[in-house]
């Protein structure tokens, strides 16, 4: 028997008194957090939710998630959490996608979420939050409010006896190539990934340690890495219900928060934001860097200003998510994501399934205990991936002499200009370095006689100039004739990003895209 939610329980009847999750004026300890959790599940369970079926979960960083993901998995529900920005067309696909019984949402979502629960004959159940107001009143069949389901149940709940290979959380991916498909992981999955995190640090966890949620929970970076990890070290968790870089530099000096993750972005607004002298940061001691690769110019800024090293790690949602780290006590290596995670193996190879040797560029697979049960019923997209044990990531990269990946694309990233592979990393890093540069995305876009060409699009940082004929000409003088960007284009306004705050290059193409064939049509 194994289900994640001992995680929570093991350390409310050890540390029943120590503060579990802060969220601006709301705490709860982990007496609390156990008995909200416990009286959630009782009443889900009255309302006919049995194991294995599923929940949504359209939440964003605030206690009630916290509650919501462990009230569904006691009973030995099934989580699904879904991105807060998608619209009723969206939530429909997934809650008939996933067979979900109910989903939880709160009030700034209430039209999306109720159009969804309405359309979907599957759906039950409708859990309204108050947040960040009230939630009208809906009397209607199957709608409850979550205070008032926390509120009729009992205190005391038995965690149902899942096996560690039961299904914990379905992750939907991002969908890029098709509709989402949904990463199912298992309660060892994640389990793992909670208890293992910690030891690729030689630092000795305090009760004292406050380590900070700015990333969605909804996504598998910061429900993995951050909430079931915090959970199970019995450490507090400080909920940043939206990223705000003022505002998460505040909290930081606000509640002493010592352990920081966060995406490449959050890392660059912060070192950004004019007022950043004025935040007292000396609190933090751990700061990890995933879901994107991180610019080599932000981590060395960042070393410079605070004195220590931000972190580095490579996972997908497939993979619980973390695959490597950066491990204590070896410094990172500039423009490595570390080394394979306890239980985890990496190989790179080539379009012919051959391993290739240290420094050559291939696909990246991944195989160990991280990886995923498979796609919910999706056998053939499975097997597409997941072969004798190996989960192909769709990433390329290559590893070191000592087993230190580098990721250099993904692979449908890749741009291929006149028979030329070209890798939009090794781009967007040199672009990062010119003085003048705060964000840059390089893209493929189309070309009739090269396939694709290659372009860059850049936002400045404030009070700084530079024109695309200076960008061109910068990155012309330093890497090869067929890689520098023949298209540039400065924006005014930051990239565009998503939850996560990953730059979004599917928008910059398809913007391109319906520019190009304006000017056609004119």
């Amino acid at each position: 028997m194994l289900n994640l939610a001992i995680v929570l329980s093991e350390n409310a009847r050890r540390f029943p008194d120590r503060t579990a999750v802060i969220c601006d004026d709301q705490q709860l300890t982990y007496g609390q957090l156990e008995e909200q959790t416990n009286r959630l599940a009782s009443s889900l369970v009255k309302l006919g939710l049995h194991p294995g079926q599923k929940m949504l979960i359209m939440l964003p960083n605030i206690p009630e998630f916290v509650v919501a993901y462990f009230g569904i998995l006691k009973p030995g529900g099934v989580v699904v959490p879904i991105n807060v920005l998608y619209k009723d067309r969206e939530i429909e696909f997934l809650l008939e996608d996933s067979e979900a019984i109910g989903i939880i949402a709160c009030s700034e979502y209430l039209t999306e979420a109720l159009e969804a629960f309405r359309n979907v004959e599957t759906c039950r159940h409708l859990v309204l939050v108050d947040w960040p107001n009230a939630a009208p009143k809906i009397d209607e069949p199957g709608v409850h409010r979550l205070q008032d389901l926390i509120a009729a149940g009992e205190a005391e709940f038995e965690i149902a006896a899942t096996d560690p290979n039961d299904t914990a959380a379905i992750g939907y991916t991002s969908g890029t190539t098709g509709k989402p498909k949904g990463a199912e992981l298992s309660h060892f999955n994640l389990f793992y990934q909670a208890r293992v995190l910690p030891m690729l640090s030689t630092e000795t966890p305090r009760e004292s340690d406050v380590r900070m949620a700015v990333l969605p929970l909804f996504h598998s970076y910061g429900q993995s890495c951050v909430m079931n990890t915090v959970l199970a070290m019995a450490s507090t968790l400080t909920l940043m219900p939206r990223f705000d870089p003022a505002r998460a530099m505040e909290i930081i000096q606000r509640d002493n928060v010592t352990h920081f993750a966060a995406v490449p972005t959050m890392y660059q607004a912060m070192l950004m934001h004019p007022e950043r002298g004025k935040y007292d940061l000396s609190s933090l001691r751990v700061c990890n860097s995933g879901g994107a690769p991180i610019a080599i110019e932000t981590l060395e800024n960042w070393r410079e200003d605070y004195s220590f090293h931000i972190r580095e790690g490579y996972g997908l949602t497939e993979t619980s998510p973390t695959a490597t780290w950066s491990q204590d006590p070896v410094l990172p290596r500039t423009g490595s994501c570390g080394q394979p995670i306890w239980g985890c193996q990496i190989k790179i190879v080539d379009d012919n399934g051959n391993t290739l040797p240290p420094g050559q560029n291939g696909d990246v697979l991944i195989r160990g205990v991280n990886v995923m049960k498979g796609y919910y019923k999706q056998p053939e997209a499975t097997a597409q991936v997941l072969q004798n044990g190996w989960f192909n990531s769709g990433d390329i990269g290559h590893l070191d002499e000592d087993g230190y990946l580098y990721i250099v694309s993904r692979k449908k990233d890749m741009i291929l200009r006149g028979g030329y592979n070209i890798y939009p990393r090794e781009i967007e890093e040199l672009l990062y370095e010119h003085p003048a540069v705060a964000e840059a995305a390089v893209v493929g876009v189309k070309h009739e006689e090269l396939g694709e060409e290659v372009k860059a699009v850049v936002y400045l940082k404030p009070n700084s100039q530079a024109s695309e004929a200076e960008l061109q000409a910068y990155c012309k003088d330093r890497i090869a004739a067929f890689k520098y960007p023949r298209i540039i284009e400065i924006r005014d306004t930051p990239l565009p990003k998503g939850p996560s705050q990953k730059i979004l290059k599917r928008e910059l193409i398809a913007e391109h895209e319906r520019a190009r064939t304006a000017t056609a049509h004119s």
